[in-house]
């Protein structure tokens, strides 16, 4: 029988070793050609690469979700993803809200190589992501998956460079950063829903709709490698629940809601993600799939950051540490808990090392998969985070224990391993730790700018 080992020849996707045979010399000879004739023409002969399906909540608290201690919010599909999974505690978005981070989700790389440090608003028309730089979906597309997103971009307002224009098969969902659940009006009453490249109009709660594109993309792939992301736009708001469509906003009502609703939207999220590993289950899939769940940066005004400080939009724990499950049945260790430093362009990364990917620029996340193995060493990393808008100038550099603060000309240095919180200020029991920090930020900071792209292109 033929060995399935790394290293083999590599055909259209399709990775196979045939040099060990416990047949004669002679068998060997005639044997040999028509097996790999069955191979090619039988793809279940030979290893498939691995799905991957990546699911982003929208504005999120870190204590939102049962796995990381929520109370009054149930969610048993993401129970289902822990137990069957790793939950990582040390996980951090890239930015502290939505565009940055999908920016380092997208590219793999430092949002500030693209210019897209903070949240993009329709006003800001050249606010985009280049199409001269190469995305996760088409570098996983040019790997010969199947690629398909549902949800939100927020990465810029001109269709005709959205989603397809870079790299993804199918498109369903929004433009913006956030929409009425049910006319899907960005605020401003600009109709902001697309199928493709079309605008379109749906009826249905939008967690709903994304979920049943999610479900009918995995059912039309299952049989070759295929790409998913549902960005998912709850639980930003509008706070608006499921089952009440006469209940459409204006911007006077925009962002009215209260704890019990966004709980409703959460829980109807999480159904959808159940739905979603429901489609794997049915069609056989878990194995040879690759789920993460994540969150683009931490909570506001309903959620719950605890034990976090502060919130989204700042670089304080509670802006930028986020939730981060990840299950492969069979490849990654169940109901693990991983103390690893991660960010979200890791998983970009790991996306592309699965799918043997070949990315045309160095990317600076990391393939996670080794590191989140049984009895696994951790790896120490640095991460960078920088806010410059007018009122609000922060910088920060979360390095091992370590979680470096500049705001404004106040410099504040906290060991998370024992102070999540950010309540005691060592800075000046640790000035040197502090100038090296600092120095670290100075380097990162000059590096980025010397490779940063245009904002349109």
């Amino acid at each position: 029988m033929i060995r399935q080992r790394e290293g083999g020849q590599k055909n259209g996707g399709r990775y196979f070793s045939a040099s060990h045979f416990s047949v004669s010399g002679v068998l060997r000879q005639s044997v040999l050609p028509f097996l790999l004739v069955l191979i090619f023409v039988h793809p279940t002969w030979a290893q498939r690469k691995p799905n991957i399906v990546i699911i982003l909540a929208d504005d999120m608290g870190y204590a939102d979700i049962e796995p990381y201690g929520a109370k009054d919010i149930r969610t048993p599909a993401l129970n289902r993803l822990a137990r069957e999974g790793v939950k990582m505690t040390n996980f951090y978005a890239n930015g502290p809200n939505c565009t940055p981070t999908r920016a380092g989700l997208m590219t793999g790389r430092w949002q500030q190589r693209v210019g897209l440090e903070w949240a993009t608003r329709p006003t800001d028309k050249r606010s985009e992501l280049p199409l001269s730089e190469p995305t996760v979906a088409r570098m996983l597309k040019e790997a010969g998956y199947a690629t398909g997103m549902f949800g939100k971009w927020h990465l810029g307002y001109a269709i005709a460079r959205g989603p397809v224009a870079h790299g993804f098969d199918e498109f369903f969902g929004l433009l913006t950063g956030n929409v009425d659940m049910y006319s899907h009006q960005y605020r401003t009453g600009m109709a902001d829903l697309y199928d493709g490249t079309a605008a379109v109009e749906r009826d249905g709660y939008l967690t709903d709709l994304l979920t049943e594109k999610a479900v009918d993309f995995i059912g039309r792939h299952k049989d070759q490698p295929f790409f998913l992301y549902v960005p998912y736009n709850a639980v930003h708001w509008p706070f608006q629940t499921p089952g009440t469509p006469k209940d459409i906003r204006t911007l006077a009502t925009w962002f009215d809601g209260t704890r019990k609703d966004y709980a409703l939207m959460l829980e109807r999220m999480d159904w959808g993600i159940g739905q979603i590993l429901k489609a794997l289950d049915q069609h056989k899939l878990n194995n040879d799939t690759l789920v993460v769940f994540t969150n683009d940066n931490g909570g506001e005004r309903l959620s719950d950051n605890r034990p976090l400080f502060h919130h989204k939009s700042t670089l304080w724990e509670g802006g930028i540490r986020v939730p981060c499950l990840l299950r492969w049945t069979g490849k990654l260790p169940a109901g693990t808990v991983s103390s690893q430093m991660g960010i979200t362009m890791d998983l970009t990364a790991t996306a592309v090392a699965l799918a043997n990917a070949r990315p045309a620029k160095p990317l600076d996340g990391i393939n996670l998969l080794p590191l989140l193995q049984r009895n696994a060493k951790s790896q120490p990393r640095t991460f960078y985070w920088r806010i410059n808008q007018p009122g609000l100038a922060q910088k920060a550099v979360r390095e091992g224990q370590w979680k470096y603060v500049q705001e404004g000309e106040n410099e504040l240095l906290f060991d998370l391993s024992r102070d999540i919180g950010e309540r005691h200020n060592l800075r000046y029991q640790r000035d040197n730790l502090v100038k090296d920090l600092r120095a670290k930020f100075t380097k990162w900071e000059a590096e980025i700018s010397q490779s940063t792209t245009g904002l349109t292109q």
